[in-house]
């Protein structure tokens, strides 16, 4: 068969390959910390890398089994579902459907076929219908999930087992044999293909699994010793060939399984069930019953991208954690479309003290409460905040028709609660606050506000993922007066109050610095030390009302997006402010949800000695850029341990104080098993093809002096209100966000041509 050699495709692909010096955060073998693992053999869980890096590049593409190796802990194991071409060569491919994840459709148009496998008629392009000539000269591997980029599709070959066996230990080679008994139909003799491979000295190969019984059985005496049998389960309710008895039959008999296998391959549901609505339900005792019996268990079904459940608030680590740090039982291996998250997950985060004491400076503060988990700004939301190891709890300031401070993201509360339903007739249009309708605080009285129920719903509408339906409507929105009092009570390190609309309350008779600032007295916060008060705000006159307390901490907020800021506007900021809140795409440039370039806006504003908070950080993957990896950490570690900002403004305070509180949050730790490093930007884009990248975009404004100073509040008018000036048992507070952006990683471009030429030979 033809072939280019490894080399000179590696060769041609070189001046793309910086992004993957940057990803060079997997560490030399050192011994990790003495660790007791509930595995099996005792020894840590493997990572099972799907096809290499399938979670961002093709499946089995030369690109993504090299960024997977380079990402993740040194003893990864690469997983090769094995597909074998009509003259009975086999390659490296996820689904027997070769249209699924190739080109081949294009290709060859008329190469469609239906086949019966196993009692079902599937219709594609097979395999078994092409020499490997053929497949490895004219088809190119595409990503396989449509809701995945397809910014690197075309621009690999197929990969042959052949070429995937030359990886160097500590690395491992696992191959899954899906359909032997198709194959056998096509005359196609598998387990002769799997001999032939270790005979040419597949050192590398560390395992074989399959759904089939027969077929492990029949390779019982015909592999060496070394390589580990593991029997995969399908479906539950799915039907094995071999028996015709169905996999949950099959697993009531473990004992059968050792006869056979020396480990099982497992649906992640299979350890930890759900339910319809997608809570986690009690784990099964699968786990202790294989260990006990001497069979490993791998767990299938990890991916960034695909949540598992709601327990795990979009935070894949979580997930991963349930699996091997729940003090009952560890799973020995698993198998992930994001390896470098698995691997953060084992080596970063499993089998640490919770308790541990934060590294670094940066803050975890609170958006509207946890308001990822509960309806933001409400009791259950500033509770779970507090649980979660939020630093500084945060009230968005909000004013009722009858003069009553509470807490709310926004004045109007069509998003936040059940208004529309009931109050519908009260929508105005407020066209300095937003450009649509809206039914407003300040129109509604807080006996008509406290009729209304919160609402936990997506920042990014209907068509965003889902946030826990459990909790969809639960807690109750609070007064300003209390949520100081809860901050008094638990002894947080502060508060943010974010004042906004100080104008348009003028008008209606409110002056609603002056509420917050009586509100704040009442509760003797303005003079104490112990807690910190910043007043946020991104009217500058807001903020000089506020100049002669000097306990208080002023935060401008820069609601704009920007890519610049003059020294002039930096000197404007400082007359009226100690800290600025900017928010994430001020820091950040995308390009196909790439990082392009980091601004150097956070820098600025550091070099100024002024404070920087970012906002606002979420767990959802659909908010992270695609070079994170659909990984919160991997974002929060850019900007904590990167550009090493003051303050994360987050959704989700427990995904952040987590990361604080890892051993590889500390920049000096030296004996870690892993450490997280976040690319260069631009550099996933620069292994694209140039075509495939969308045009340019204008870059965002500069923030000009005119842009920071306001003009001074108009006087309050006298309105009549049913209690008027009254801030009720309290005084208001505000929500803030804060953004600011870090820039990690080295380029060790002469070290790649080396790593590549040590890792294929």
């Amino acid at each position: 068969m033809v072939r280019f050699s490894v080399v000179v495709f590696l060769l041609l692909q070189l001046q793309s390959l910086l992004l993957l010096a940057v990803l060079a955060n997997k560490p030399a073998p050192i011994p990790a910390v003495a660790q007791k693992w509930l595995t099996l053999s005792g020894e840590r869980p493997k990572v099972i890398a799907r096809g290499g890096f399938s979670g961002l590049f093709p499946d089995s593409s030369d690109m993504g089994y090299l960024v997977a190796n380079m990402s993740s802990l040194p003893d990864m194991v690469v997983f090769c579902d094995v597909q074998i071409s009509k003259d009975g060569l086999g390659f490296c491919l996820s689904d027997i459907r070769l249209d699924n994840s190739t080109n081949i459709a294009n290709v060859y148009p008329k190469g469609q076929k239906t086949y019966n496998i196993n009692g079902d008629d599937v219709s594609g392009w097979f395999a078994v219908d092409f020499l490997a000539d053929d497949l490895y000269n004219n088809v190119s591997l595409i990503q396989g999930i449509l809701a995945r980029t397809s910014l690197f599709d075309n621009s690999s070959p197929l990969k042959f087992v052949d070429e995937a066996t030359q990886i160097k230990l500590p690395n491992e080679l696992w191959l899954n044999v899906q359909y032997d008994m198709f194959y056998k139909q096509h005359n196609i003799d598998v387990k002769s293909f799997i001999q032939d491979t270790l005979s040419m000295g597949a050192a590398s190969l560390g395992y074989i699994s399959s759904p089939e019984i027969g077929f492990l059985k029949s390779l019982n005496g015909a592999v060496t010793k070394h390589v580990k049998l593991v029997f995969r389960f399908l479906a539950e309710d799915a039907v094995e060939p071999t028996t015709k008895k169905t996999y949950k039959a099959i697993l009531a008999d473990l004992a059968a399984i050792k006869t056979f296998a020396t480990g099982i391959l497992v649906p992640k549901t299979y350890i930890w069930p759900v339910t319809p609505d997608q809570y986690l339900e009690p784990h099964t005792s699968l786990v202790a019953d294989a260990h006990k019996l001497g069979l490993q268990v791998y767990a299938d079904g990890f991916a960034n991208d695909m949540p598992g459940s709601f327990n795990y608030s979009y935070d894949p680590t979580a997930e991963y954690l349930q699996f091997i740090d729940n003090n009952e039982f560890a799973v020995d291996g698993f198998l992930t479309d994001f390896p470098p998250t698995a691997s953060e997950a084992i080596g970063c985060f499993a089998l640490n003290n919770k308790t541990n004491p934060r590294i670094g400076k940066t803050l975890v503060i609170s958006h509207n409460g946890a308001s990822g988990v509960f309806p933001p700004c409400t009791d259950l939301a500033y509770q779970k905040a507090v649980d979660d190891g939020a630093d500084i709890i945060d009230c968005s300031v909000q004013i009722t028709k009858d003069g009553i401070a509470f807490c709310a993201d926004s004045a109007d509360l069509t998003g936040s609660t059940t208004a529309v339903a009931t109050f519908v007739s009260k929508s105005t249009s407020v066209p300095e606050i937003q450009e649509k309708n809206g039914i407003f605080s300040f129109d509604l009285t807080w006996s008509e506000i406290q009729s209304l129920k919160p609402l936990l719903v997506s920042p990014t509408g209907d068509q965003g993922l889902p946030r826990n339906p459990a909790n969809k409507n639960a807690g109750k929105l609070i007064l300003f007066s209390d949520f100081l009092e809860l901050a008094k009570t638990k002894a947080v390190s502060g508060v943010m109050i974010n004042i906004k609309n100080a104008a348009i309350l003028a008008n209606k008779g409110f002056d609603i610095s002056e509420i917050v600032s009586s509100a704040l007295v009442n509760a003797t916060l303005d003079k104490q030390s112990t807690q910190q008060i910043l007043i946020q705000s991104d009217d500058t006159s807001v903020l000089t009302k506020f100049k002669n307390v000097p306990t208080y901490k002023r935060v401008f907020t820069i609601v704009e997006t920007i890519s610049n800021v003059t020294q002039q506007s930096v000197d404007e900021i400082k007359k009226f402010a100690d800290a600025v809140v900017v928010n994430r795409p001020s820091t950040v440039v995308l390009a196909a949800y790439f990082t392009k370039e980091y601004t150097d806006v956070v820098k600025k504003f550091q070099d100024a000695n002024l404070t920087v908070y970012v906002t606002t950080l979420r767990n959802e993957f659909t908010s992270i850029a695609m070079d994170f990896f659909s990984d919160p950490i991997l974002e929060i570690s850019l900007y904590a341990s990167g550009f090493e900002v003051d303050g994360l403004i987050t959704d989700y305070p427990a995904t952040a104080n987590a990361y604080l509180r890892s051993p590889c949050a500390n920049p000096d730790a030296t004996d870690l098993p892993y450490t997280i490093v976040p690319p260069q930007p631009g550099e996933m884009l620069s292994l694209a093809e140039r075509d495939a990248l969308p045009p340019a975009e204008s870059p965002a404004p500069s923030l000009e002096p005119a842009d920071v100073v306001d003009p001074p509040l108009p006087p309050v008018s006298h309105v009549e209100t049913t209690n008027p000036g009254a801030s009720g048992p309290s005084s208001p507070g505000k929500n803030s966000q804060s953004a600011n952006v870090a820039s990690t990683g080295l380029c060790f471009l002469s070290l790649i041509y080396i790593f590549m030429v040590l890792y294929w030979f």
